[in-house]
């Protein structure tokens, strides 16, 4: 008897839980109106410059070079992901200001060609890592293991496995209904996150370190009097080093924000806490696009053949990281 009295009490304080973890996600959905001008300040000139960057170096790469080498496989993939998730940002920021009205299934697309390129970028910057550990630290096995060839079959690889992915998802969440696009408006934990943070982040952070941390080391532990290679080594050094900061800077901030999220949802927290998770998700986004417009940076340290083929900055004195500097990094490190 007692049991039946109560019952409508528990329902009603069931009831009550429910509508205030369903206000508590409607807020959360609603960036503050600083947050909303930040957003702007932030995506209008990134995707202007990185449009007109990654343009610039798209052409230069595909029209202007005469010869295929690893590092110009493996940039011109690079340029066509970052133009890819450009390709969402304008979308990105209609998305914020009001409810998605343009179809659920050009939400998803979106959603699978952002998180798909964002990690083809991470992927294809590992790479690019492992191959120059190689051509430095192993230079006898250049041959057997570097070539044009071998860098685009790994390159379509990873588009094989996108483009997979994209197919997938869409298929699969065709009849999802998204209120709010780019914005996770539920409460339940996403599992799947896990997955993404280790493979698509932790182990090709953990390869990128290991890579230029043996480049880097295996630079400085030779005796150099000549002072153009030491010129050229402290060059590479730096590169190799300003790379790996801006791998670090973009990524690890967003993956750290998707775990804290992912055990925020898990513990079920208070709603002011996942109001805070939110905006600093938001906030760690950023910085992952802002890879986008560094990698377009990036292009004009890497590859010398870019500086001497591109008419914008063919009269600018300046030596950038080549496969010349790789060779002569690698005899270094072979000498005994």
């Amino acid at each position: 008897m007692l049991g039946k009295e109560y019952e409508p009490e528990r329902k009603q304080t069931c009831q009550s839980m429910n509508i205030k973890k369903m206000n508590c996600t409607s807020s959360s959905i609603k960036l503050d109106e600083a947050y909303q001008i930040f957003k702007l300040i932030i995506y209008i000139p990134l995707f202007l410059f990185g449009i007109i960057c990654n343009s610039v170096a798209f052409w230069v790469f595909c029209c202007k070079l005469k010869t295929w080498t690893e590092t110009r496989v493996y940039m011109t993939n690079l340029i066509i992901s970052d133009c890819c998730l450009l390709f969402t940002l304008p979308f990105r920021i209609y998305s914020y200001k009001r409810e998605w009205d343009l179809g659920n299934k050009l939400c998803t697309a979106l959603l699978s060609i952002y998180f798909g390129n964002m990690y083809m970028s991470i992927f294809i910057i590992t790479f690019i890592a492992i191959d120059r550990y190689i051509a430095i630290k192993h230079p006898l096995k250049t041959k057997n293991w570097r070539s044009p060839l071998k860098a685009a079959v790994t390159c379509g690889f990873l588009w094989i496995l996108l483009i997979s992915f994209l197919i997938y998802t869409v298929l699969t969440y065709k009849n999802f209904q998204h209120t709010f696009c780019f914005q996770k408006t539920n409460t339940n934990p996403f599992h799947l996150i896990l997955i993404f943070i280790v493979i698509g982040f932790l182990v090709p952070l953990v390869i990128q370190s290991f890579c230029s941390i043996q480049i880097i080391r295996c630079l400085k532990n030779k005796e150099i009097w000549d002072l153009h290679e030491k010129r050229t080594i402290k060059k590479v050094i730096w590169i190799v080093s300003a790379n790996l900061a801006v791998f670090i800077i973009c990524f690890l901030p967003v993956h750290v924000a998707y775990l804290v999220r992912y055990v925020i949802e898990t513990i079920d927290a208070a709603c002011s806490l996942r109001l805070k998770v939110h905006r600093f998700v938001h906030v760690a986004t950023y910085l992952a696009n802002a890879n986008c417009f560094l990698d377009a940076i990036c292009y004009y340290f890497v590859a010398k053949e870019f500086w001497e083929a591109s008419p914008l900055f063919s009269k600018v004195r300046f030596t950038p990281f080549s496969q010349d500097d790789q060779y002569k990094g690698s005899q270094l490190c072979t000498q005994k």
